[in-house]
């Protein structure tokens, strides 16, 4: 019995529906928190290769390229959103059925969206380029860093969709190993292809795109292997892939105002550099160096964001409404006591932080000043994402795309071209995302307090219909 129990554990993944709360958060997190703490950790590195190996105008050429990533990435974050609260909530109902039409439409869906965007972002890159005022000496840097770099769409959304999947039964442990060992290998091979190390040839930034797409292409074969091998419930069938066309259209309700969100924030971002272009190179180079801070410093609300959504997908799957509240509760107290630390750092010791990327004393200046400034930012992201989380979960991902809507568009955007035009100072900007923050903070506490979540978009007589064989393999982890 013990022997079944564990193999249904290790096919259906983890039921969070009952038992200690806290514990779930917890034990769900902590593979989530380590896997985006490696993430970053390659990401810094690989900044600091670049900023103090190759200098500044590689730097800056890599965070002007940024938004463009995240903004084509943005698409695969929304869409596979959407299948890990369909996901979470058809495992909290044990309606496994539902849930392997949800993994077949998700796959299919996935492939097309990331063939189609591969090619767009590759007619499109220069263009963008240019619209956003990249100076002369970083824009080819630029271009050819990006047209590489995109080859790796595909691979990364398969491995979106797989990760949000494996989440959304409760697995947070499987990505990351896989994430890992990918990650580990990309870290070993970026500077021997940027410096021409061991007879490689030296291909200076272009080298990084190279290893990251090669590696990345790698852990996700390997991670679909790994699903086919143990007949893993989310594996995809692909002998038989189709379109279940009422689930592909849940999943795009679903999904699509995340997607929306993810592409306003992208957006925003691209409208937000552009502004800081108009202050020059050492401007650039100083908020791409705080903006790696800020990817460590994000990391317990993505993390909690990630894995309440989770958890209140399963127990609104299976009908316990009143397990969500204490949800709430204890990823507030978590995620908010580590962002603390993590902002004291920030503000008290921003010197130390970017001499990590950085050594030349204007560009130390002016990351300075922002990394004060953010680190109040911190918690208010922490707030906001865990009340997101408790949002999306129920399926309300227009609402959360809503409030991203009001920060980005109505308060950062005008105030960052108001305030660094008055201000005459880039600190400009970093007021206009400190209030534009608070705003979103209080817009997301204004929604979880309204109780919409209490409403979920999947409605329950689709919950109850799980079949008779999948309930009986309900697993008490």
């Amino acid at each position: 019995m013990e022997q079944s129990s564990n193999s249904s554990a290790a096919k259906h993944g983890r039921d969070m529906t009952r038992g200690s709360i806290p514990r779930h958060l917890i034990i769900f997190s902590i593979p989530m928190l380590a896997g985006n703490i490696i993430q970053t950790a390659y990401s810094i590195v690989n900044a600091v290769w670049v900023g103090k190996g190759l200098g500044k105008a590689d730097l800056a050429a890599v965070t002007v390229g940024f938004p463009i990533i995240f903004m084509l990435l943005a698409i695969a974050i929304g869409i596979t959103q959407g299948t890990s609260i369909l996901v979470s909530q058809f495992a909290g109902a044990r309606n496994w059925e539902r849930l392997k039409n949800v993994v077949q439409t998700s796959t299919v869906l996935l492939l097309g969206l990331s063939s189609v965007l591969f090619i767009l972002g590759e007619f499109t890159t220069p263009w963008i380029m240019h619209k956003m005022q990249t100076p002369p000496d970083v824009y080819v840097l630029a271009v050819d860093y990006m047209r590489i770099f995109l080859c790796m769409i595909p691979f990364s959304y398969g491995t979106f969709l797989v990760v949000s999947m494996l989440r959304g039964i409760g697995d947070s442990k499987t990505p990351l190993y896989f994430q890992t060992g990918a990650l580990l290998l990309t870290a070993i091979f970026d500077p021997i292809l940027m410096f021409g190390w061991l007879g490689f040839p030296k291909m200076g930034l272009n080298g990084t795109a190279v290893a990251s797409v090669v590696m990345q292409g790698i852990g996700l074969v390997a991670l679909f292997i790994y699903l086919y091998k143990r007949d893993h419930i989310v594996a995809p069938d692909w002998l038989h892939l189709r379109v279940d066309w009422p689930m592909f259209w849940l999943i795009t309700k679903i999904g699509l105002p995340s997607v929306v969100q993810q592409s306003l924030v992208s957006i925003g971002m691209l409208v937000v550099i552009g502004f800081v272009n108009a202050f020059g190179e050492n401007a650039i180079a100083a908020f791409g160096a705080g903006m790696r801070i800020d990817q460590v410093a994000f990391l317990p609300a993505m993390t909690f964001n990630a894995a309440v959504a989770t958890v209140v997908g399963q127990n609104i799957g299976a009908k316990k409404i009143e397990r969500v509240k204490d949800v709430f509760g204890w990823a507030v107290l978590l995620c908010v006591g580590i962002t603390l630390f993590v902002s004291a750092i920030s503000f008290f010791t921003p010197r130390f932080l970017l001499h990590m990327f950085v050594d030349d004393s204007n560009v130390m200046n002016i990351g300075v000043n922002y990394l004060r400034i953010a680190a109040i930012t911190y918690i208010f992201f922490s707030v906001l994402f865990v009340a997101n989380g408790v949002i999306n979960g129920a399926g309300h991902t227009l609402i959360s795309t809503l409030i991203s809507l009001i920060s980005l568009w109505v308060a950062r955007v005008p105030l960052a071209a108001y305030l660094s035009h008055r201000m005459h100072r880039v600190e400009g900007i970093w007021y206009a995302i400190l209030i534009s923050s608070a705003i979103a903070m209080i817009a997301g506490l204004i929604c979880y307090f309204s109780g919409i979540w209490k409403r979920p978009v999947v409605k329950h007589d689709i919950l109850d219909n799980a079949a008779s064989t999948g309930a009986s393999e309900a697993v008490t982890v």
